[in-house]
């Protein structure tokens, strides 16, 4: 159905329909922006509630380990992400949909002001014909009403035998004139008339229809926008579903990871002290043990069972408070009951109950080797930025280094003593007796830093970082500076052969010439066995194919691991 056939008339109607319809695109994108905001609103309530119970450092070691913090925690980041797909709703509908919405808003007041004016522009047309032929009109029948007086004054004076011959011949010229002139007028408002009437046939069957066909299209078109907004508003909420209900689901598989009965393990495990429990308190009969003072002839009278167990004293309800003996037995008992309690920490945690003094040093040894690979990594790279110097001095002096190496290297050998020492303490609160596996001492950096870096052949090219591979042994204890040996110091080739199994394979990126009996030559591209890795210290224990054995430069081999393989 077409307004152009329909609403000829209806010119007027249709401007302000179209008008609605530009108010109403209006109204819907104010909606749209209102709606971002509550979106945009509501995530950022969300993230600031999520925020104000983010767990601290303090809540993290008080209740890491129990499942129901971790849920509540992981709750909080799926809460989080949850908020972050309600912005998305709001970002893309401010991106897509109100973005193309105030577009169509512009085009479309645009197409409406062309098609109103260009309407405008044919009913001004019409109407001036309309004009001109009223003008016409009015002309013609000026022009005939004069012709008909004309006419009317020569029959008076024709019929008039007053009236002279001259007279007469010239009211009779004035009627000649006046129909002439009415002829005139009479002709000229036909031939307006029929222009008036093509005119008026185009405007309504052929310009007016084309008018409101466009303005009918720019209308439907509008419509179909409205709609297709609509929906991609709605689908712009179905496509962030999954990803809510993803969200969601953390959240139940959150709830379904708290374990009560872990957690109770969990505080034993946390607050476990493990002294054990104090055994029935012995009977203490004074009239069997009296003991003869050869002295002054005195008996005095001791207590049998003095030595209290220190785990049973500590273990008490009381706090590991024993009651002083007065008179004489409190002599004998002073110097082993009075202990001095101080409430600085000790370095080995021996204040602690023996699982957390295990834990504490775990946790202390643990940081003490990030610490070591930290420096090891930053010394090789020193050393290769040294060789680099070495072989282009333009970009830099290469004796620039030496005194950050030499620093380096006296942190690397005081971490290592601080971890030889805590591996003792953990030792010895594990009741072992210490073990040593280190292949150089204590002052190998140093030597290293000053024979291998200064003393380099500027010709051979600097070898790559070494491949890094995890410590397996993670609690290895490290000797004493008196235990600590150089790669020259090596046990008998048949004890090693059965303390050192193959752990995997190596080749030589680089040749290597040995100096001393702990280290051995290889050759370049070299396939050897690995039997012990890298400590820290730069050398990685191999053997050849021959059966020798020795230490050779971590970085100058690639290294493979059998674990690797089975991960």
């Amino acid at each position: 159905m077409s307004w152009g056939t329909e609403l000829w008339d209806q010119y007027d109607t249709v401007a302000v329909h179209t008008q609605k319809g530009i108010d109403f695109c209006e109204r819907f994108t104010n909606f749209l922006k209102e709606r971002s905001h509550i979106e945009f609103e509501y995530a950022k309530n969300l993230k600031r509630l999520v925020k104000n119970y983010q767990p601290k450092k303090k809540d993290e070691e008080e209740y890491g380990q129990f499942s129901w913090a971790k849920a509540f925690w992981d709750l909080l980041k799926e809460l989080h992400d949850l908020a972050g797909q309600h912005e998305v709703i709001a970002e893309n509908t401010q991106g897509n949909v109100i973005k193309d919405l105030n577009n169509l808003v512009q085009d479309y007041k645009q197409d409406r002001k062309k098609e109103l004016q260009e309407g405008a522009k044919i009913q001004e047309h019409l109407k001036a014909s309309l004009a001109q032929l009223e003008k016409r009109e009015k002309q013609y029948e000026k022009a005939f009403r004069e012709a008909e007086k004309a006419t009317d004054a020569y029959r008076r004076a024709d019929a008039d035998i007053n009236l002279s011959r001259a007279e007469v011949e010239k009211h009779r010229n004035n009627m000649m004139l006046k129909s002439q002139q009415s002829d005139d007028c009479k002709n000229e408002y036909a031939s307006q008339l029929q222009q008036t009437n093509q005119h008026q046939n185009e405007h309504y069957h052929n310009h007016m229809p084309q008018v409101f066909q466009r303005l009918q299209n720019i209308d439907e078109n509008r419509i179909d926008k409205i709609k297709s907004y609509i929906k991609q508003s709605a689908d712009i909420e179905r496509n962030i579903i999954p990803i809510i209900n993803t969200c969601i689901d953390g959240m139940v598989k959150a709830s379904d990871s708290i374990n009560a009965m872990e957690d109770s393990i969990s505080v034993v495990n946390k607050y476990k002290s493990g002294y054990p429990i104090p055994s029935d308190i012995a009977f203490d009969d004074l009239s069997n043990s009296q003991i003869q003072d050869g002295r002054n002839g005195n008996t005095l009278t001791t207590p049998k069972n003095l030595n209290v167990e220190k785990g049973s004293v500590k273990a008490t309800i009381s706090g590991g408070k024993s009651k002083k003996r007065s008179g004489l037995l409190g002599l004998f008992s002073s110097s082993k009951t009075n202990v001095t309690r101080s409430d600085d920490p000790k370095e080995d945690f021996s204040d602690l109950p023996p699982s957390q003094r295990k834990k504490q040093l775990l946790k202390k040894i643990d940081s003490i080797k990030k610490e070591i690979t930290r420096e090891t990594a930053e010394r090789e790279g020193m050393l290769k930025m040294k060789d680099v110097y070495v072989q282009n001095p333009a970009l830099g002096d290469p004796n620039s280094l030496d005194k950050k190496i030499e620093e380096n290297g006296e942190k690397l050998d005081s971490c290592r003593k601080e971890l030889s020492k805590f591996q003792n303490y953990l030792s010895d609160a594990e009741g072992k007796k210490s073990t040593t596996n280190l292949a150089v001492s204590d002052d190998s950096l140093s030597r290293s830093t000053s024979d291998g870096s200064v003393n380099r052949d500027p010709n051979i090219i600097p070898p790559p970082p070494s491949i890094q591979q995890p410590n397996n042994d993670v609690y290895t204890s490290i000797p004493d500076d008196d235990e600590l040996h150089s790669p020259d110091e090596f046990e008998d080739p048949e004890e090693v052969l059965e303390q050192y199994p193959v752990i995997g394979t190596c080749r030589a990126l680089y040749s290597f010439t040995a100096e001393n009996e702990g280290s051995v030559t290889m050759e370049e591209n070299e396939e050897m066995s690995v039997l012990e890795q890298d400590q820290g210290d730069g050398w990685t224990r191999v053997r050849k194919k021959d059966e020798a054995e020795g230490f050779v430069p971590t970085s100058y081999i690639q290294i493979h691991f059998f674990d690797q393989d089975e991960v």
